[in-house]
């Protein structure tokens, strides 16, 4: 008898639970664990949310900044030549109250018509202003970026194309050339030694509002196409990449004809402007230096952001509105620019 209780009081030792120090032991270390794993979870998820919002930032800051290079680097080129001067038929008084009365009458009517020297002022592939300048409206209607510049770029296609009836066309050779829309290839060009090529003209702005996005800046361009249903020339405005809040452009320039920058200047400076004093006839843009800020598409609340924002000759300030920003730039080369 004494043994089988011995063995009783040794079962019920063995299988006694814990105590309640043990069991509040467990519960700390347990909540320990959960809070550090919560933590954790928690800084990770911020980080990649850093992460992700700065990759988005790059993403339209490279995506931008290839867009207008590709563009920039092919500007005069007009075929079988870079001199825009030898095509007939571009805009022959710039600037004047007469410029839509221009020999060939290429564009007598225009949607969203942005002058006559916008689409066919060939002498100057390259332009820009400190300010939207163009006659024709921005998108939305009054939306554009008061201390954003505007870059213009007049080109042909990289590879010739069919004739299109009512498409601003170029038919070029080794010592001339002549814009048309007619779809006949002018008078005089031998098709073995000349080729058609569409006329691309690009004017790029920052407007202050998306229409994919609302309430975002965004990048936007107006360009010269073709309405085909009515067979006439006609301009579309696009939009490039929500998120760029603000461009900037200086021109790289060769005031002595050697082949080689000389300055910067900002767009609109007076030595390449016939009308003014000190106008450089010789004076051509080799390059072009691009300036793009960039601001994230969502706030993100507490971000710390002490940078003074300087592109070119703009000043924008520091900005404290809870909004990642990015500013990069890019000097590009004019392929076509020594002739």
């Amino acid at each position: 008898m004494a043994s089988h209780g011995n063995n009783l009081r040794s079962w019920r030792f063995h299988s006694a639970g814990v105590t309640l120090i043990e069991l509040m032991v467990a519960l700390a270390i347990g909540s320990f664990l959960i809070i550090g794993a919560v933590q954790i979870a928690a800084q990770s998820r911020h980080a990649f949310r850093v992460n992700e919002s700065i990759a988005k930032v790059q993403e339209i800051a490279q995506f931008s900044i290839d867009t207008i290079e590709a563009d920039l680097r092919m500007a005069s080129n007009w075929g079988f030549t870079s001199r825009g001067e030898a095509i007939e038929g571009r805009a022959l008084n710039v600037g004047t109250p007469a410029e839509n009365a221009d020999p060939l009458a290429l564009l007598p009517v225009v949607a969203e018509d942005c002058g006559a020297s916008w689409a066919l002022d060939l002498t100057h592939p390259v332009e820009g202003s400190d300010s939207y300048t163009l006659p024709c409206d921005a998108k939305p209607i009054g939306s554009e970026q008061a201390k954003s510049d505007v870059l213009t770029i007049r080109r042909a296609t990289l590879a010739p194309v069919a004739t299109q009836l009512g498409r601003v066309q170029l038919q070029t050779s080794r010592i001339q050339g002549e814009l048309f829309t007619d779809n006949n290839v002018p008078a005089g060009f031998d098709p073995a030694t000349s080729t058609t090529r569409n006329l691309i003209v690009h004017s790029y702005y920052v407007s202050n509002d998306s229409e994919l996005i609302p309430g975002v800046p965004t990048l936007r361009r107006k360009t010269l196409t073709v309405d085909s249903t009515a067979g006439a020339p006609t301009i579309v405005d696009l939009e490039v990449a929500p998120g760029v809040e603000n461009l900037q452009v200086q021109f790289g320039v060769d005031t002595d004809d050697d082949g080689d920058v000389d300055r910067y200047v900002n767009p609109g400076a007076t030595i390449l402007d016939p009308a003014q004093a000190d106008y450089i006839p010789a004076a051509r843009i080799m390059t072009a230096r691009i300036w793009l800020v960039i601001r994230s598409i969502d706030r993100e609340i507490g971000i710390v952001d002490d940078r003074h924002y300087q592109p070119a000759n703009e000043d924008l300030g520091i900005k404290t509105d809870d909004y990642r920003r990015l500013q990069v730039s890019k000097t590009i080369l004019l392929r076509n620019a020594r002739t």
